[in-house]
C-alpha cells in the first residue's frame, strides 16, 4: 500500500502523522514590519477530509481564538484521519488593536475572495482564499457577536446543504439558523467553491467566556467525529438543537435608556414586552414589543440607544418548536456548566 503523501502548505511539507506550525508571509506594515498568518497543521495517518478551522476573522472576537488554542493541545496527528488546518487569528491587525476591523476600517469578512494586488483587506482575504480555503473540503468559522452585542451559542449555515446540515447538527448547540450568504464573506466564497461551511456564533467581542468556549471546543470535536476524522466517545447531551429558517432584529423606536425584560435564550411571543425605552428625564417610557414568536438569540449590551438601533435578535420558530425552547436552553446551560474540558 502506497504511503500517504505529505501535506504541502505555502511550500512547507508536513509529513504524515505529524504536526507543524506554518507561518505564511501575509503583508508588511508601513514600518516595514512583516506580518505572518500562523497556521497549525495536523496531517493524519490516513486519507480523509481537509478541515479548516479559523477564528478572529474579526480581530476582537476572542472566544474562537481560545477554542483553537485548546483544540491544538488536544489533537494528535497519529490518531487523526485526514488533515486539519487551524488558524487561531486570521485578522492579526484587528487582534493587535483590539478591533473588529482592519487599519483602513474595512471588514475582512466582506473582502473575499480578495485580490492579489488590492487593498490590505483584499490581499489578506486573497491569501486565506488561495492558500487555505482552496485546499479545504470542510470549514468551521468561529465568531462572536460584534462589540457590545452578545450571541446565544448557535450555528449559522445553509441548511439546504446536506453536509453542512449534518455538521451543524453534530456541533450540538441550542440553535441552527438558516442564514443567507452575504457577498464578500468567507462562507459565501467557500460555498461557491463547493465547500461545506458552518459558522459558530457565541458570546461577545473582547471577552473569554467559559460556556461558549466549552460548547465550541466540544462542537468542533463532535464535527470531526461526524466526518470520521477522530475516534472518540460520543458526547451525550440532553437536548436536540432547534432549527430556524429566519430571524429578525428588533430596533429601538425612540432614543433613550433601555431596560431589558428578557435575556439570551428567552422564549417570546408576538406582542411580548422585551424591554422599555425610557427618557432619562422621566417623562417617557415606551415598551419594546416582539413582532414575532421565537427565541432571543442576540442582544445589545449597551443600555442606551438611539432611534433605529438594533436591540434584540429573535429567531423565528414554529408554535410546536417554541414550546420546547425553554427546556432546550435549560438543558444546554446545565450540560455545559458541569462539563469539564
Amino acid at each position: 500500500m502506497a504511503r500517504r503523501a505529505p501535506f504541502v502548505l505555502a511550500d512547507v511539507s508536513v509529513p504524515v502523522s505529524t504536526q507543524k506550525s506554518v507561518k505564511i508571509p501575509a503583508v508588511r506594515l508601513y514600518t516595514d514590519t512583516p506580518m505572518d498568518l500562523h497556521v497549525e497543521v495536523f496531517h493524519g495517518t490516513k486519507d480523509g477530509p481537509v478541515l479548516l478551522i479559523c477564528a478572529a476573522v474579526h480581530g476582537d472576537e476572542l472566544n474562537g481564538i481560545d477554542i483553537c488554542r485548546r483544540l491544538i493541545k488536544k489533537l494528535n496527528p497519529k490518531r487523526l484521519e485526514g488533515t486539519v488546518m487551524i488558524v487561531p487569528i486570521v485578522n492579526v491587525f484587528g487582534f493587535i488593536h483590539q478591533t473588529r476591523y482592519l487599519p483602513d476600517r474595512r471588514d475582512l469578512n466582506r473582502c473575499f475572495p480578495g485580490s492579489e494586488r488590492g487593498a490590505l483587506g483584499s490581499r489578506l482575504a486573497w491569501l486565506v482564499y488561495t492558500e487555505l480555503m482552496t485546499k479545504a473540503t470542510h470549514i468551521i468559522d468561529l465568531h462572536t457577536g460584534a462589540i457590545h452585542r452578545t450571541n446565544l451559542p448557535q450555528i449559522r449555515c445553509n441548511i439546504t446543504d446536506p453536509v453542512a446540515l449534518k455538521m451543524a447538527e453534530a456541533f450540538n448547540v441550542p440553535v441552527i439558523l438558516h442564514a443567507k450568504e452575504r457577498e464578500g464573506t468567507l462562507r459565501a466564497e467557500a460555498n461557491a467553491l463547493g465547500i461545506s461551511v458552518i459558522v459558530y456564533e457565541a458570546g461577545e467581542a473582547l471577552r473569554l467566556e467559559s460556556r461558549p468556549i466549552k460548547a465550541g471546543l466540544l462542537g468542533v470535536l463532535n464535527v470531526m467525529k461526524e466526518l470520521g476524522m477522530v475516534q472518540r466517545r460520543g458526547i451525550r447531551t440532553s437536548f436536540k438543537p432547534l432549527m430556524a429558517n429566519n430571524s429578525q432584529w428588533v430596533r429601538n423606536e425612540n432614543d433613550g435608556l433601555i431596560t431589558n425584560k428578557v435575556k439570551l435564550g428567552s422564549q417570546v411571543h408576538k406582542g411580548d414586552i422585551l424591554g422599555y425605552s425610557c427618557s432619562p428625564h422621566g417623562d417617557m417610557e415606551q415598551p419594546i414589543r416582539s413582532p414575532i414568536e421565537g427565541l432571543v438569540i442576540g442582544m445589545s449590551k449597551i443600555p442606551i440607544a438611539n432611534e433605529g438601533e438594533a436591540l434584540f435578535h429573535i429567531a423565528k420558530f414554529s408554535d410546536e418548536d417554541i414550546l420546547e425552547a425553554g427546556d432546550i436552553i435549560d438543558a444546554f446551560i446545565e450540560d455545559y456548566s458541569k462539563r469539564q474540558i
